[in-house]
């Protein structure tokens, strides 16, 4: 099935002039089915989200969206890139009908959203100079060493988690994707780059770059899972789409789609939404 990528303005004002008709509170799956296509927000963080230079979208969390909405009976997905901290934003004014991205159950998002079932689940991880040189091996050692500077996604968990353990602000470096922030550690101007473990690795097998190695899982940062999620007003399209996913799951495809990218099915089927979104994070 081919999937479309807003990769120009001139895409973006395609899909505003496909999707103008559809308010903020229409995205039920009766008029998804006849609109023919389901709008997703996305970041370009392999393995969690990929964007080939074809403009191809892959990656673990479209790919399971993609099956799951064609069992839908929505044929299409539409994917558009967004940064993590902006995404929430565009699905509440209507941007999109979903969003399936990585992005991890926090308390403050699940009461802003409606997430799905947990999808995919992964702990954090530092880039950071060969040998470790400043002995980095969790948040808080970033905010006890006064030379010690983060990059990390704009409204990302890695950026809340440097804040919440006293990285002061003007430390941590808000970073628009992954390949910047590989660049910004070789150059020197960040001495640490935080995102999940598959994320850096994935990162650093591109890099090929001896001079950066991994530290992983960082120390005291809790596992999170991500999940599907859509406008609070969108809970009947949401138990649709939990719906099928637990047929997934079930099936063992869930396993099949997921695992070639590096997550474990059984940790995503291990725990709950509710769990995840009343966890003290």
């Amino acid at each position: 099935m081919k999937t479309r990528i807003l990769a120009s303005a001139v895409s973006i004002s395609v899909l505003a002039a496909i999707a103008g008709g559809i308010s903020a509170s229409a995205a039920d799956l009766k008029q998804l089915k006849e609109q023919g296509f389901a709008r997703i927000a996305i970041a370009n963080e392999p393995p969690y989200t990929a964007v080939g230079a074809d403009g191809k979208v892959s990656g673990a969390a479209p790919d399971v969206a993609r099956v799951i909405f064609e069992r839908l009976g929505i044929k299409e997905v539409v994917a558009s890139i967004s940064e993590y901290g902006a995404m929430i934003p565009g699905l509440q004014a209507g941007r999109h009908d979903a969003i399936t991205a990585g992005l991890f159950m926090k308390q403050e998002r699940c009461n802003a959203v409606a997430y799905s079932e947990p999808i995919l689940c992964d702990a954090e991880a530092f880039a950071l100079r060969k040998g470790n040189p400043l002995k980095l091996t969790s948040y808080k050692d970033i905010a006890n060493n006064t030379n010690a500077k983060i990059g990390a996604p704009g409204g990302g968990t890695e950026e809340k988690l440097a804040l919440q353990a006293g990285v002061p602000r003007e430390r941590v470096i808000v970073v628009p994707d992954g390949q910047s922030g590989i660049k910004m550690l070789q150059d020197g101007r960040i001495d640490v780059y935080s995102l999940p473990v598959l994320s850096i690795h994935d990162l650093l097998d591109k890099a090929k770059d001896p001079n950066l190695e991994v530290v992983a899982p960082v120390v005291g940062a809790p596992v999170y899972c991500d999940g599907a999620a859509f406008r609070k007003q969108d809970v009947a399209l949401r138990d649709a789409f939990d719906g099928e996913l637990k047929k997934l799951k079930e099936s063992g495809e869930f396993a099949k789609l997921i695992e070639p990218y590096g997550f474990s099915a059984k940790a995503a089927m291990s725990t709950t939404r509710d769990k995840q979104c009343t966890a003290a994070q």
